[in-house]
């Protein structure tokens, strides 16, 4: 199969992007995200047809923040969008007339790293996004694993902490409260709090208050030598390398790709997580360790996995 067309939903932006067999994006076409889910369809469809203009198309992939089933055909649920077992998958086949695919956005994006990025040589691969929240995909034996129903590799709301932290999915102690942007920030600011000595450079960034730290800041900081924000950073890897060892126990796979926004302070968040990870890797004196990788593809591993994963049908 030749081009296809991969759909990004984000929550100011929808981006279409047409795609070929190599992982690289000809043309794309963005339109802004619509508050209601109707409009969230006729946008998908309108920023399709328009990216697909002027090039032979023969399928679309789409990747949606949500538990998808198992068939890659309907969303059975969206957090962030009023969407419950919504037909996606036919409802734009329907208006674009091509064949679609709709698959989870962390799946998409895992799948993108592995083809064509940092997972490129490896069979078996565990991805994370470490962005507001904390998602992932399984690829394992060369093979994108979903679930008996389509919904697994939601990493995030693994339960680390009995009764901790009250998390947005309605439970306690998630994984992606301690380890994703949201924990970053609520790191840095309980220690700008706690010793506003040490966050000079933080605090000035913001108002001036612990409260008015944002997630920019605290990378800022910290590349500045901030002693507050380097050791927010370092929480939130011992938090992630920790989760990492776990899923190592789980999957065994040759290599760890971190992605996501809170990846992209490079080697000031990865490196504390190998150490993290080392740490608490069981047996980890006696066993061979997968590598922990950055993503390559940054924002367009999401838009180049789901093209690819609708070529592959």
């Amino acid at each position: 199969m030749g081009l296809t067309i991969g759909v990004d939903i984000g929550g100011t932006k929808i981006a279409a992007g047409v795609v070929d067999e190599e992982g690289n994006i000809l043309d794309t076409h963005t339109v802004p995200t619509p508050p209601t889910p109707e409009g969230i369809v006729d946008a998908i469809c309108a920023a399709v047809s328009e990216a697909g203009k002027g090039h032979q198309i023969e399928a679309v992939g789409i990747g949606a923040a949500g538990y998808v089933d198992d068939k890659r055909a309907t969303v059975l649920f969206a957090p962030n969008i009023d969407w419950r077992h919504e037909p996606l998958k036919d409802k734009v086949e329907q208006r674009v007339g091509l064949p679609v695919v709709v698959e989870n956005d962390a799946n998409a994006a895992a799948w993108g790293e592995y083809r064509f990025g940092a997972g490129q040589g490896h069979e078996d691969v565990i991805c994370i996004t470490l962005g507001t929240g904390l998602g992932g995909g399984i690829i394992i034996g060369n093979k994108l694993r979903r679930g008996r129903f389509g919904v697994a590799a939601e990493f995030g709301h693994i339960r680390v902490v009995p009764d901790g932290l009250l998390c947005g999915c309605g439970s306690q102690g998630c994984w992606e409260q301690y380890a994703s942007g949201r924990a970053l920030v609520r790191y840095a600011r309980q220690r700008a709090a706690a010793t506003p000595e040490n966050a000079e450079v933080l605090l000035s960034l913001g108002d001036g208050t612990p409260e008015g730290v944002q997630g920019k800041h605290v990378s800022e900081a910290a590349r500045a030598g901030d002693p507050v924000a380097i050791d927010s950073f370092r929480e939130l890897a011992r938090w992630a390398g920790a989760g990492l060892a776990d899923l190592a126990s789980l999957f065994d796979p040759s290599a760890f790709i971190v992605g996501g926004g809170v990846s992209d302070e490079g080697e000031l968040v990865l490196d504390p997580i190998r150490k993290s990870f080392r740490r608490w890797l069981i047996g980890g004196s006696y066993r061979p360790h997968a590598q922990v990788l950055a993503a390559q593809l940054g924002n367009k591993a999401g838009l180049v996995g789901a093209a690819d994963l609708a070529r592959q049908g």
